[in-house]
């Protein structure tokens, strides 16, 4: 029923994930019922099919980039909208059955957004050990407490709920690494602007218009609507089909955004609103429009001639 909050929520797990984790931070589903799914599909299925009100699910982190899996569901079945996010900085464990010399970890598991994070780390400390790819954290420290893998890269949280030891914590290859996570449901009224809001988007490109992408951003920078993200995935559908998924600063209820999203829907092949939503913010983090405010355009011009020049002479990349 439109406008009444969620109170069973559904996150990828199993217990003791970072996704589990983030979805307690928002009060509604702290004293919800909160269920894991064993997959980000199974998660927003659940959503979907109408077992669950919400999902929460990762969406992108700052060192491995996009999660693919939610991306493509995102873009693919029925709508879902996306209602809130929130940044999580994220450190992880590594954890065996029992106390062992590294150089005697021949496999560990991890969830493949873990290991890119710590991908550096793990290349120092265990250069001959076979990362193992698990469907998330959790996941990775019960496939160690059952004896499939020598090692896993996990939460603190899948330490002790898995009876494991902790071999090496605060792992990353990145002391400020955040994971962003979102929580979406079915489709609904977005809700009301805050000032400080996110407008996602999944775009797909007509295949044979030629500029159709710069046709894309136009309709954003004229009306003065800033992206603060955009990154693309195959289609599945043939090679150089791509969906594009943009995040734009601000909200489908302010001019400016719903007049871009008017345009978007005439020049593109195909358009899917995954929603506005408020932006969580870490402590710290920077804020780009005094950024904006304060830019030199002419020492910006001249510092990326001379770059160029290093380049031609063979002095930079």
């Amino acid at each position: 029923m439109p406008g009444v909050p969620p109170t069973r929520f559904v996150y990828l797990g199993p217990e003791g994930t970072f996704a589990e984790q983030a979805l307690r931070a928002f009060p509604a589903a702290d004293r919800g019922v909160r269920t894991p799914a064993p997959s980000v599909p199974d998660a927003l299925d659940a959503v979907r099919n109408g077992d669950a009100d919400a999902a929460l699910v990762p969406l992108e982190n700052s060192v491995g980039g996009g999660v693919d899996v939610t991306l493509d569901e995102l873009a693919a079945g029925d709508p879902l909208t996306i209602t809130r996010e929130l940044r999580l900085p994220v450190r992880f464990v590594l954890a065996a059955r029992v106390r062992v010399d590294l150089a005697t970890i021949a496999t560990v598991a991890a969830h493949p957004q873990a290991a890119a994070q710590c991908r550096r780390w793990l290349r120092e400390r265990l250069p001959g050990a076979t990362v193992v790819d698990a469907l998330s954290n959790a996941a990775a420290a019960i496939a160690v407490a059952g004896g499939e893998c020598d090692a896993a890269l996990c939460a603190p949280a899948g330490v002790g709920r898995n009876r494991l030891q902790a071999l090496a914590d605060d792992i990353a290859d990145r002391e400020d690494a955040v994971t962003r996570f979102v929580l979406v449901t079915r489709p609904a009224a977005p809700p009301p602007p805050t000032g400080d809001d996110v407008t996602s988007l999944a775009v797909y490109l007509a295949p044979d218009r030629v500029g159709a992408l710069s046709g894309v951003l136009t309709e954003l920078a004229v009306r003065g609507v800033n992206l603060s993200r955009v990154e693309s995935r195959p289609t599945g559908e043939g090679l150089g089909r791509y969906v594009f998924f943009l995040d734009c600063v601000g909200h489908v209820a302010d001019a400016a955004v719903g007049e871009a999203l008017q345009g978007l829907r005439r020049v593109c092949f195909d358009l899917r609103f995954l929603g506005s939503y408020p932006r969580h913010r870490l402590l710290g983090d920077i804020d780009e429009r005094p950024l904006r405010a304060t830019r030199d355009g002419a020492a910006e011009y001249a510092e990326s001639a001379a770059w160029l020049a290093r380049v031609r002479a063979g002095q930079a990349r």
